[in-house]
């Protein structure tokens, strides 16, 4: 058959996109208000491709508001594209444009998309006085990505969803390409999927039991109009939180360029990890896509239907910004419901992922005319969905819109990065004034935020720092972000950042800094590590990876973002610490404890499930308290709601300048206490290994260091 001898049938509506059957491929697109829909069939990837058109019939090709066709003998691989016709009326919301190709928001994967210029695909005429009210008669049919037929078939080797309940969590976030892109990563394969493979032994060592990704849906990395001041060089979209294709992953973190290889190598990749018991979490963007406001380009949902897809305002010509992104998804729209949650379950069913992190995830609880509600219907729908029941999500519980809900996020099971940890923490261990009430609450799961509406401890995902802010390193050597070489004058990124630099801004020669800087990381870690809640790391933190100061590192495809491995010899006690931390808690029931807790003695020994302590052993005058605090858990299993009895612990907080001598509670039942873990030491003495605790004498009482954390266990002697 000759490329351009196709045979055109009906084809079926459902299911929407494109479907491999017996006798070739089915496709399957939803248009409301499209007068008609062209399917584009192309030879090659090549730009100069021959094509062909094929004009889809209203009466014989539409089923309701789907366009639909079979064309048989063709199969994996095919590429296509879409045109859609109908009226351009941008002040009723309608942009359509036949001139305009159109990726289909199911593809399952696009050819490459690093030559992309997006002003291609611009619907108006931006040199035209009336500017998107203008109508362009450019064909860009030749210049866009195209849409690739996938075959889901995949060896798997029995592998499936891992599924670890969150509260026996350890989740660790990072970017596929910055993982190994630097030039010390050692990976064959860099800035790819299978560079991620190659850092599994890595990963099994640092412990963690979960990667959460930073977006691997494809985005159009050309897409950013800034340039770096100093270099002059082009920067690009490196985080990808602007959306192209929901169901694609990412091109160019495949190392095989081959057409339809990036869905194959993430697959790969999902059951290596597996193989290794590692999760992959995925961040996944909802909540608007890379088109843009009015003056953005038309390449998918804006010429497909854009009253459906997008949050309109009254005037119609622009659009709702909840997101700061220019536009925002429609995502209360039963059909947008539709594709959301059709989009969840195929990155479990047929990818293997184990959950999702939701960008800006309060957009996803706005109604169609942009307000919050009480029960949101695709919240409720994700949470309750059958398939998805036993997989991870979590939401960012806050937009751009003003709207924050931390503590409150609707739908019943959802988990929220909690930035009041993040917050909270950062002031006490920066000793801020009065924190002390603050951090107590943060330590204990922050039941004024997740008790009220019945969630539990682990539902609040504690963090210190995420891509979003300062690394854990800058953290502690930056008062103020430095974000110059982003190319917006330092106005981008957060202003508050409860960051402090002892003394200079940025990288020192002065021991005494550094000691304090590296015994700062080390308090953040451990508080991390002993609070209830799930934790998270940021990639590259136990390495003492630094941005410079850059806290919005968002169009830094370079050495700022990448990991520097150099850094894993230059900090191996950081590393040796994060690693032995991440293995203390993970062996430690009391720290992973379903339920928060409750003030009371569960195991009949007068001894409460969690008791608070000032430095002279008496209960806090919590007004009144400042930079110092210790607390002690009971470990019995009646206490911590385990299967078998934990040690007890008595943790104790100096956020001070000064040392301070510590009055500790009796032990119970002929135990002894050990110093388990003392921020104020160096290495190895720090923290120590199993069995090898450090029997305290006296027993009643330690002095902790200056800005130090202590933990002791009890053990029967």
């Amino acid at each position: 058959m000759g490329f351009k001898d196709f045979i055109a049938e009906a084809g079926k509506p459902l299911p929407l996109g494109a479907t491999i059957t017996d006798q070739g491929v089915n496709f399957s697109l939803f248009s409301r208000n499209a007068t008609g829909i062209t399917l584009v069939l192309f030879e090659s990837p090549e730009p100069d491709s021959a094509y062909e058109e094929i004009e889809l019939s209203p009466q014989k090709n539409r089923t309701g508001d789907i366009w639909h066709c079979h064309i048989r003998d063709i199969g994996a691989g095919a590429l296509y594209l879409y045109r859609a016709d109908g009226p351009y009326i941008p002040e009723k919301g309608l942009r359509f444009n036949v001139q305009k190709a159109l990726i289909d928001p199911y593809a399952k994967a696009l050819t490459d998309l690093s030559g992309w210029d997006i002003k291609s695909a611009m619907g108006f005429n931006p040199e035209q006085p009336y500017d998107d009210l203008s109508f362009s008669y450019k064909d860009d049919i030749l210049k866009n990505p195209r849409c690739i037929v996938i075959d889901d078939e995949f060896d798997w080797q029995g592998d499936k969803p891992l599924n670890y309940p969150l509260r026996f969590s350890v989740l660790y976030e990072t970017h596929v390409r910055g993982l190994t892109a630097g030039r010390d990563s050692g990976a064959e394969y860099p800035g790819t999927y299978r560079g991620v493979i190659e850092k599994i032994p890595y990963l099994k060592e640092l412990g963690i039991t979960s990667l959460e990704l930073l977006p691997i849906q494809e985005f159009n990395e050309r897409e950013l109009p800034l340039v770096n001041p100093r270099t002059g060089e082009e920067l690009k979209n490196y985080w990808g939180y602007s959306t192209v294709a929901f169901f694609a992953p990412k091109s160019s973190y495949a190392a095989d360029k081959t057409p339809g290889a990036q869905v194959r190598e993430f697959k790969e990749m999902v059951r290596e990890l597996h193989k290794a018991g590692l999760e992959v979490i995925l961040d996944i963007v909802f909540n608007h896509t890379a088109e843009g406001n009015e003056r953005g380009p038309t390449f998918s949902f804006r010429g497909l239907d854009n009253t459906i897809y997008y949050m309109l305002d009254e005037n119609k010509r622009y659009y709702k910004n909840y997101s700061g992104c220019g536009n925002t998804v429609n995502c209360n729209h039963p059909v947008l419901r539709s594709l959301i949650l059709d989009c969840l379950r195929y990155w479990v069913v047929e990818m293997h992922v184990d959950g999702f992190r939701f960008d800006l995830g309060s957009i996803l609880g706005r109604d169609q005319d942009g307000k919050l509600m009480e029960n949101p219907p695709v919240l409720e729908r994700i949470a309750e969905d059958p398939v998805l029941r036993h997989t991870k999500i979590i939401a960012e519980a806050w937009d751009a819109g003003g709207a924050y809900q931390v503590g409150w996020f609707p739908g019943g099971r959802w988990a929220e990065w909690n930035d009041r940890f993040r917050d909270d923490v950062r002031k006490f261990w920066r000793g801020d004034s009065h924190e002390v009430q603050h951090l107590a609450t943060r330590l204990a799961g922050s039941s004024d935020l997740y008790l009220r509406d019945g969630r539990k401890p682990f539902h609040s995902i504690n963090f210190i720092t995420s891509h979003d802010g300062f690394t854990l390193r800058d953290l502690v050597s930056y008062e103020q972000k430095h974000n110059e070489e982003n190319g917006e004058e330092n106005r981008d990124g957060g202003n508050e950042n409860y960051s402090a630099s002892y003394g200079f801004e940025g990288p020192v020669s002065n021991p005494a800094i550094e000691a304090l800087r590296e015994r700062q990381m080390k308090n953040f870690i451990a508080t991390l590590m002993v609070s209830l809640g799930t934790p998270m790391v940021l990639g590259g933190d136990e390495l003492g990876r630094t941005q410079r100061g850059n806290n919005n590192a968002y169009c830094q495809d370079n050495e700022v973002s990448w990991y520097d491995w150099r850094l894993l010899e230059k900090n191996e006690g950081l590393f040796r610490f994060v690693k032995e931390m991440i293995a203390f808690r993970l062996r430690h029931p009391a720290f992973m404890r379903p339920e928060f807790y409750s003030g009371k003695d569960g195991n009949y020994n007068a001894i409460p499930d969690i008791s608070w302590f000032d430095a002279e052993g008496h209960t806090p005058d919590w007004e009144k308290a400042d930079m110092l605090l210790a607390f002690r858990i009971d470990g019995s299993k009646a206490d911590i709601i385990a299967d078998r009895d934990d040690n007890d612990f008595c943790i104790m907080f100096n956020a001070g300048p000064k040392p301070v001598s510590f009055t500790v509670p009796p032990s119970l039942d002929g135990k002894k206490w050990y110093r388990v873990i003392d921020t104020g030491l160096e290495s190895p003495d720090d923290i120590v290994p199993v069995g090898k605790g450090r029997l305290l004498n006296p027993q009643n009482t330690y002095t902790v260091r200056d800005r130090s954390m202590v933990v002791l266990i009890s053990v029967k002697v």
